[in-house]
């Protein structure tokens, strides 16, 4: 473990360009999840999605940790943070509870939550659940889910799109994954990366239940477009709607797996809603192009 810690940590400081980043633990709704933080103020907290961990937001954190205390956590199931063995133990309401009690453990009473994919996925839940603890919401490339199971249902597009889900949900998932020491992986997720990121990476899915936990998130809401003609769509995601916070969607336009087919009717759940959509940019828009997101939050903060 001190090995992977020291690793990590090396690469994490050569990302940074010098700005110090603080790793540390929080035990907090049974589960022991790890975080990189940034600065002081108010609280501005990250959450990764698939196959990712707090090392995503790099940028971000050196930006926003000029004036913000801004935390980056691994959820749990992934790299440093406790991965339970149970799936049920990545359902929903579990994961709106991790949040909920991160911001409790940081003790500010509101805060302001950024999502990526299957964390923006958890945020939108958030949002919906405890909109008194938010005061803004920034979404990455995140679908609504009462957006996606419209998109799912009626989309032939976004089913097509989404057939991945049904090999990450299946138990051959992480054999497939890890083929080849995470070569197809990697030519996905790290293709915008250096060689540091992709060892970065590696090393966190190579960690014991280091994909197993990322994919239970798909297991638990059994999530995906029909298996087969004229079978339902699976979607166990059940929270309000409707978003009662000021929320920002950053979309790349060019992401093959969530369609901007989400982005249509999206303001009849969320009335005060910006979108700003990066017409060259992939689901890996905040690699692709870090200087533009931070500063269309930028934008949006102020």
């Amino acid at each position: 473990m001190k090995t992977r810690l020291c690793f990590s940590f090396c690469l994490c400081a050569l990302a940074m360009n010098a700005q110090k980043l603080r790793h540390d633990y929080a035990e907090v709704n049974g589960v022991r999840l790890h975080y990189a933080s940034a600065g002081e103020g108010k609280l501005i907290l990250f959450l990764h999605g698939f196959p990712e961990f707090w090392y995503a937001w790099k940028d971000q954190l050196a930006e926003f940790g000029r004036d913000h205390q801004a935390v980056a956590v691994d959820m749990r199931g992934y790299n440093l943070s406790a991965k339970p063995a149970e799936v049920e133990q990545y359902q929903m309401r579990h994961l709106i509870e991790d949040v909920r009690a991160l911001g409790a453990h940081f003790g500010q009473k509101k805060f302001i939550l950024v999502g990526h994919d299957w964390g923006g996925v958890v945020a939108w839940a958030f949002a919906a659940t405890h909109p008194d603890l938010i005061e803004k919401l920034i979404i990455v490339n995140a679908p609504h889910p009462a957006v996606f199971q419209r998109e799912l249902r009626e989309n032939p597009a976004q089913q097509k799109a989404s057939q991945y889900m049904l090999l990450f949900r299946s138990p051959q998932a992480e054999q497939t994954l890890s083929a080849d020491n995470y070569a197809g992986l990697a030519s996905r997720v790290v293709a915008w990366g250096a060689e540091d990121d992709r060892k970065a990476y590696i090393e966190a899915w190579s960690q014991a239940g280091g994909l197993t936990g990322g994919l239970n998130y798909y297991r638990a809401a059994r999530i995906g477009p029909p298996a087969k003609e004229g079978e339902p769509v699976a979607a166990n995601i059940s929270v309000p709607p409707q978003i009662k916070v000021p929320t920002l969607v950053i979309w790349g336009e060019k992401d093959t797996a969530l369609l901007t087919g989400n982005l249509e009717g999206l303001d009849g759940f969320v009335p005060q809603l910006q979108v700003r959509r990066i017409a060259d940019g992939s689901h890996w828009v905040v690699h692709e192009k870090p200087e533009l997101v931070n500063r269309y939050i930028r934008e949006f903060l102020k």
